[in-house]
């Protein structure tokens, strides 16, 4: 069996393990007396609404638009997840599709197999550290925290418009020095992502930095997020800091999205898309900045565990 085919496999056993994780803590939360979440906010079917989020925001993350940024703002927009609520719900709900993603893609493009790994392992252990901070973060922090976070990512499509992307080199993996500066980087983008903050860009601008191909980001990225997210996803699960509705609209209609994008079309003409997404990005930050500079947490330092 060669490395490809055991990395693989191992995908494919994260995704197994997170479903059946995911099932038993919602099993075990539902029954039990102490929670405070609400029934309605545990038995809520997704709606149309939220499977078409989880389809078109997964279908732009393939083509290389990003899906957290976008998800962000269109929940906030619609008014469908509290704002405390959302780091969660993007980690838990986008982790099947970006599984899916990296399923796919890894198998086409070439990359130094210790290097994948490693990198892999530093945003998973970023995650873990991330996701434990965030869950105990109050309402008030989750803002301002989500909205610099969409503010950076925001900077990082401009880039990308604009060409600032450093060019790279042409070596498929790092050694030393070099490896170590991958790997505390990744580390960071893997505790970012529990906040909101997708890894994409800054991954492909850290490849980049390394002197690395650009293309061995890709699967670099889509592996990292593969692994990272059911770690974080599950942590959120766990403290009952996601909306169980909404999670499931990104996953249940997110994994046709991944498989329109990478079987079907392929490639569209996205410069416009990325100027419009900047845009409405910039506009949810700065709600949510200014939202949680208002508010006023009634009791600091306790999160609100309340599902919805």
């Amino acid at each position: 069996m060669t490395p490809i085919h055991v990395l693989l496999a191992a995908l494919s056993a994260t995704a197994v393990a997170f479903v059946a994780g995911w099932a038993r803590l919602v099993r075990s939360t539902r029954t039990d007396p102490s929670t405070h979440a609400t029934p309605a906010g545990q038995a809520g079917n997704p709606g149309w609404v939220h499977l078409t989020i989880g389809g078109v925001t997964n279908f732009f993350d393939t083509l290389g638009i990003g899906s957290f940024a976008t998800t962000t703002t269109v929940y906030r927009l619609r008014k469908l997840v509290s704002d405390e609520l959302i780091p969660g719900t993007l980690n838990v709900g986008h982790t099947l599709p970006t599984i899916a993603q990296a399923l796919i893609y890894t198998t086409i493009i070439e990359v130094d197999m210790l290097t994948l790994i490693l990198m892999i392992i530093a945003a998973v252990l970023g995650a873990w550290l991330g996701a434990g901070i965030v869950c105990r973060w109050s309402k008030r922090k989750v803002q301002i925290g989500m909205g610099c976070a969409l503010l950076a990512a925001a900077t990082l499509m401009l880039m990308t418009q604009l060409g600032l992307f450093p060019a790279g080199g042409d070596t498929l993996g790092v050694r030393d020095t070099k490896l170590a500066i991958g790997l505390i980087g990744n580390f960071v983008l893997g505790a970012l992502m529990t906040l909101g903050i997708g890894l994409y860009a800054p991954c492909m601008i850290l490849i980049s930095l390394l002197g690395m191909n650009p293309r061995a980001a890709f699967p670099i990225m889509m592996s990292s997020c593969a692994f990272l997210m059911p770690v974080g996803g599950l942590r959120f699960v766990r403290e009952r800091k996601y909306s169980l509705r909404a999670s499931l609209g990104l996953a249940l209609g997110g994994i046709p999205g991944v498989l329109l994008a990478a079987y079907i079309v392929k490639s569209l003409p996205l410069s416009v898309v990325r100027w419009l997404v900047i845009v409405v990005v910039v506009y949810a930050a700065v709600g949510l900045i200014y939202a949680g500079l208002k508010h006023r947490d009634s009791a600091p330092g306790i999160a609100d565990k309340r599902i919805s």
